[in-house]
């Protein structure tokens, strides 16, 4: 399970690595350079496809396109090369961005935002005919999101409070209730704090950990399964793909600063870690 170095674009904050099974390429991203990256494993070539605004997070729509989330609370649809506005931007949103989003099984997309200099972060859900709703208030940085493979509950990361939750999830509506921690990571600053993450076929967390260097798997328990370290301090985010979904691929961060973060920081790697992940949903937004 030795990390496999993919591609290196000194990424600030790589992030939102997806699989794409149209294309049978990976997408992932820089967030504060607004820039988005491609890989295609059958050929090994990479490269960079898209630079604009600030690009928290992002989801494979049904019809193939990336329906982008983005400063400012807008949220754009990049497809064939052109971008097409769903959301202008959000008012409440205007000092901060989205972060971290995931489509549900219907086509919404759970999308968090960052916190401003006034207020913690928030968590919304946009449904496919483009309404907008505000889930929750409060948190420190929206992140990581997964379902179990039942699709009856939904992860959710808060990464200043070092806590994974596990909320019920209701397919029909979309609602998220029952919060509780599914996992308290520990306040030793060696361990990192709970960054991006996704959920395998046999319902195991994969959970990166920002500043600590590493990837862990929890059992459905909340039990640590085992973890994979990376010559990077701040792992932001991991997602399965390939033909079979047997490859892990996983960002990182701080290629800026890597006399500080690590030889490996801010590059794409990949892991083949023997279990196999699943496809991730796909959004439905404006279709």
């Amino acid at each position: 399970m030795e990390p496999e170095l993919i591609a290196d674009y000194q990424c600030v904050t790589g992030e939102g690595p997806l699989w794409h099974p149209d294309e049978k390429c990976l997408y992932w991203l820089d967030i504060p350079r607004g820039r988005i990256f491609r890989f295609d494993p059958a050929t090994g070539t990479h490269e960079q496809v898209f630079e604009g605004d600030q690009i928290g997070g992002f989801t494979i729509q049904a019809n193939g396109g990336l329906l982008l989330f983005m400063a400012r609370g807008a949220v754009k649809i990049w497809r064939n090369g052109a971008l097409t506005t769903v959301i202008e931007e959000l008012p409440d949103e205007r000092a901060t961005r989205f972060n971290d989003v995931i489509a549900d099984p219907v086509g919404r997309v759970f999308c968090g935002t960052m916190r401003t200099p006034e207020r913690l972060g928030r968590l919304y859900r946009l449904d496919p005919d483009g309404r907008i709703t505000k889930l929750l208030d409060g948190i420190g940085t929206s992140n990581g999101m997964g379902f179990t493979p039942d699709r009856k509950r939904m992860y959710y990361t808060d990464t200043p409070r070092r806590e994974i939750y596990l909320f019920d999830y209701d397919r029909d509506t979309g609602a998220i209730t029952n919060q509780r921690v599914f996992v308290h990571t520990p306040e030793d600053p060696a361990e990192g704090r709970p960054d991006g993450m996704t959920v395998d076929a046999e319902g195991y967390v994969w959970s990166a950990r920002w500043d600590g260097g590493c990837l862990v798997r929890y059992a459905p328990d909340g039990t640590e399964d085992r973890r994979i370290r990376f010559p990077a301090r701040k792992v932001s985010c991991p997602t399965f793909g390939g033909p079979d979904y047997g490859d892990l691929y996983v960002t990182t961060a701080g290629g800026d600063k890597k006399d500080e973060n690590g030889p490996g920081a801010g590059a794409l790697f990949r892991v083949r870690p023997g279990v196999r992940g699943v496809p991730e949903f796909r959004s439905r937004v404006g279709i």
